[in-house]
């Protein structure tokens, strides 16, 4: 083992585990102000449940022994029994312990089921999405990331590659979202899109940002989060993580940048709000592949993550029926499904030992989008099914009077801003 490498993954791990409550500060500033607390605790609690079902059964699944390349099984990782502090995975992370490989794998863990509660914010029942939440990380996150990062998953054997999470994190945890806004239904009083024109419901109101500065801060712990979550996916402190490290800043700028010319040119002025989440975009979309591309193809896939997952986010409020309350399926499913594209056609060799179609390997493209092809319905379909499941016996909506309320005052019985 390295010190260097121990150093560097726990300060990366870190790094990853700030980027849970950024989203929450990114998505509260979104929301309406008595949605703010819900929505910020909604992130901070599934960090602490997951990280109990990751401990528990979680890391087995995704990193045990892999049964047909479907899911793991190791009797010993349950409850992280049979792991000493002094044990090394050389399949996994040859120059680090096992115990801190588990600890940045668990900051994933929770950060994804963190994502989708944008898409159902302001009206989704505290209780249901803690069951909601055990659920997805047991039967949608963990055959995911097995199939792609545990050394014997199968789409991994077909040649699939995910540097820090484009498919595992961001097209899952994108499509299961736009699943939940499916399911959970449209916000009380939000305008609907319809033909050419915009058709307002009884007493619709325009729903506006509660706190841009806090969207601001939120975006900017993240962007400063995802260093480690990217450049720690090297699991060493070497030249990888420096060229990821690279990449994945000049991706979340490029997207940044791109994203607040679309909104000029369309809206006629920058908007804050867009420019911080077009940086979230970049982010998204170098992910998959910023341990394998250069500095040209980080800014080419950046500058297209912007554009990108901003026509689908204006035609979703403009033409579309779908309450996506925060565009979670814009800008991490459609953002992770382009990230995720474009690793299978600039990866090099030179960077991270793989070639994509532009340097004459297309099969690799051709592994992309299969696994894109198999994750994508399987993440949509199987949240849309377990959303139902759940309803059954924990109804997923609140009471028109509890959003009517807000969900700070009727979920936690608090509020934001005490302004008497």
């Amino acid at each position: 083992m390295s010190s260097g490498d121990i150093s560097w993954i726990m300060t990366a791990t870190a790094l990853v585990m700030l980027m849970t409550p950024a989203l929450g500060f990114f998505y509260g500033g979104l929301v309406r102000k008595k949605n703010l607390i819900s929505t910020i605790v909604q992130c901070f609690v599934i960090f602490a449940v997951i990280s109990i079902v990751w401990a528990l059964w979680g890391y087995s699944l995704v990193f045990g022994q892999s049964i047909s390349g479907i899911i793991g099984f190791s009797p010993g990782l349950l409850g992280m029994g049979s792991i000493g502090i002094h044990d090394v995975n050389s399949a996994l992370a040859p120059g680090i312990p096992t115990l801190l490989y588990f600890a940045f794998q668990l900051k994933f863990a929770a950060i994804t089921p963190a994502l989708i509660i944008g898409a159902c914010a302001e009206r989704f029942r505290f209780k249901s999405l803690l069951i909601f939440m055990v659920l997805w990380s047991t039967l949608i996150y963990a055959p995911i990331a097995h199939w792609v990062w545990n050394p014997d998953g199968w789409l991994r054997g077909l040649g699939a590659i995910d540097f820090a999470g484009g498919i595992v994190v961001h097209i899952s945890a994108g499509l299961s979202a736009l699943a939940a806004a499916l399911v959970v239904g449209r916000r009380k009083g939000c305008a609907v899109p319809w033909k050419n024109h915009m058709k307002t419901l009884d007493h619709a109101t325009e729903f506006k940002p509660t706190n841009i500065p806090y969207v601001l801060l939120g975006a900017a712990l993240l962007w400063f989060g995802w260093f480690g979550f990217n450049a720690g996916s090297a699991l060493a402190a070497n030249d990888l993580a420096v060229s990821a490290l690279v990449t994945t800043n000049l991706s979340a700028a490029a997207a940044a940048v791109s994203w607040m010319i679309a909104d000029w040119l369309r809206k006629g002025k920058p908007s804050a709000v867009g420019i911080a989440v077009g940086a979230v975009v970049g982010l998204v979309a170098i992910t998959p592949a910023a341990g394998y591309v250069s500095i040209s193809s980080a800014l080419i896939i950046g500058l297209a993550a912007g554009v990108i997952s901003n026509l689908v986010a204006n035609w979703r409020a403009g033409r579309s029926k779908i309450d996506d309350t925060l565009d979670v399926f814009a800008c991490h499913g459609v953002g992770g499904i382009w990230g995720s594209i474009a690793t299978g056609i600039f990866a090099s060799a030179a960077i991270g030992g793989v070639s994509g179609a532009l340097f004459g390997n297309p099969g690799q493209l051709v592994a992309q989008l299969i696994a894109v092809g198999v994750v994508v319905p399987f993440a949509f379909f199987g949240s849309y099914l377990l959303l139902r499941l759940v309803n059954l016996f924990s109804p997923l909506r609140v009471s028109e009077q509890a959003e009517d309320a807000g969900l700070d005052l009727s979920e936690h019985g608090e509020e934001a801003y005490q302004l008497e």
